[in-house]
């Protein structure tokens, strides 16, 4: 046993039952990966994971309340009133054969050797409240030098499983650590493996960088070729010069420092990773040397479009996503009319969103152009609460009348209706005032009069 360190570890008292009942039945246990790297590291633990020498069978005799979580790796869940912990027995992995999991698992006595399957030194690391740390390679020390280093030979950890590459940038990323060079260069050499996870495990790790406070670690993944396996797209963003008085950065490194701008919500946050994915097939270079991005924004929705199916995405994240991207660069004047016409276009809902998103890109940017670009975005947030307080309409849902009341007017049913609507709704954003059923009932009428004798 290595007393690595003397740093006190505050034990869930439901946790140290569990070590204390193995014990008392002549078995080894001890708290092991996560938790103790946060408690060594004086952050909030929240999953305490055990292991122990016990095999899966003896540990559901022991405890009253468990069920099977992974039983054929030896993972045993353990309920105590309403908490749950992981018990896991001793294993020994070998044969993979999809770059993900063992193909054969023994149980094993022995604490060492459970350990040195683990992916990172600071993750292989236990603990016993009477008896001390176990530390065989050196996780203490490496948390102490700030370093996410593999346990033994780091290209065969990520042969093994190459979920644990993108797990080491996601770790680098929030915990602020730099990666160990030999690891590094073995995330280099086995990239492809990438390919062989699953989308969902891919995007869950992603989900987790962009959520970190070290959003820059993407461009890790990019020096390392897992961008390239991943997400190509972004890749060719980072190869994009935007020259431009607006801009200082490339369009990939405008992105990142975008998502690094918003609040932390995970939607936001992909909204500002692909919002500029469109720029390397819509720049074009006048003879100023000037570059322009046109329609650019039409060109991310499309190709965020394609990722985001790839990376499995549900429809509601994926139509939230792609509204936002679409709308992204819309100018908004300051005014009220501006702003109704605005709401009508990108929605009540999603408009708070949008005004996000445009404060990110604009942070991003030339800081040169910031304070009074702020300034406005701040006169519009007034402006919005302003026409909200008041009740002024800004959707179909907001206009006095509605199908219903067009058809009792002997306006046919079917697709005259929702025309007629929106072209009600643009009246009435124009013209806050005339939002009077029976002025929208006169309009409706003529304009429905009106179509009818177009198509006469």
């Amino acid at each position: 046993m290595i007393n690595v360190s003397k740093k006190e570890m505050h034990i869930p008292i439901n946790a140290q039952y569990i070590v204390d009942t193995l014990n008392n039945n002549g078995y080894e246990a001890y708290l092991v990966g996560g938790c103790v790297r946060d408690c060594l590291m004086g952050r909030e633990a929240h999953d305490w994971d055990i292991t122990t020498d016990a095999e899966p069978v003896r540990v559901k005799q022991l405890f009253k309340n468990t069920y099977d979580t992974g039983i054929q790796h030896g993972t045993v869940t353990v309920r105590i009133k309403e908490e749950t912990f992981e018990v896991t027995t001793y294993r020994v992995e070998e044969n993979y054969q999809d770059a993900r999991r063992p193909c054969t698992v023994h149980f094993s006595k022995e604490i060492i050797k459970d350990l040195q399957r683990r992916d990172f030194t600071m993750n292989a690391i236990a603990f016993h409240p009477k008896q001390g740390f176990v530390d065989p390679f050196g996780g203490s020390i490496d948390i102490d030098r700030q370093l996410i280093r593999c346990v033994g030979n780091a290209k065969h950890r990520f042969e093994e499983d190459a979920l644990r590459m993108l797990r080491a940038v996601r770790f680098s990323s929030q915990l602020g650590f730099d990666i160990d060079p030999d690891t590094l260069e073995a995330i280099k050499i086995n990239n492809s493996l990438i390919q062989k996870i699953s989308a969902e495990r891919i995007r869950e790790e992603i989900d987790k960088i962009l959520l970190s406070c070290h959003v820059d670690k993407i461009r890790v993944l990019a020096d390392t070729g897992i961008l390239a396996c991943v997400m190509p797209e972004l890749v060719r963003c980072f190869n994009t010069p935007q020259h431009h008085s607006y801009h200082i950065y490339d369009a990939g490194t405008h992105a990142l420092m975008a998502v690094q701008q918003t609040p932390k919500d995970l939607m936001l946050r992909w909204v500002m990773l692909l919002h500029d994915i469109g720029k390397p097939i819509s720049k074009t270079t006048d003879e100023k040397g000037i570059d322009h991005f046109y329609n650019h924004a039409k060109c991310s929705v499309e190709i965020a479009r394609k990722i985001l199916k790839r990376l499995r995405f549900d429809n509601k994240s994926t139509e939230k996503v792609l509204r936002l991207i679409k709308w992204h660069d819309r100018p908004v004047a300051v005014t009220e009319k501006a702003i109704r016409r605005a709401v009508r276009d990108i929605g009540q809902d999603n408009f708070v969103d949008f005004l996000y998103v445009k404060e990110a890109d604009i942070r991003a940017q030339n800081p040169v152009y910031l304070q009074p670009r702020l300034e406005a975005l701040q006169k519009i947030r007034a402006l919005f609460k302003e026409i909200q307080i008041q009740g002024q309409c800004m959707t179909l849902k907001q206009l006095s009348v509605n199908g219903k009341d067009l058809m009792a007017c002997g306006i046919e049913e079917g697709k005259w209706i929702g025309g007629i609507l929106h072209k009600l709704l643009d009246i009435v954003i124009e013209n806050p005032n005339e939002n009077e059923r029976e002025i929208l009932l006169a309009y409706a009428i003529k304009l429905y009069e009106k179509e009818k004798n177009k198509r006469v």
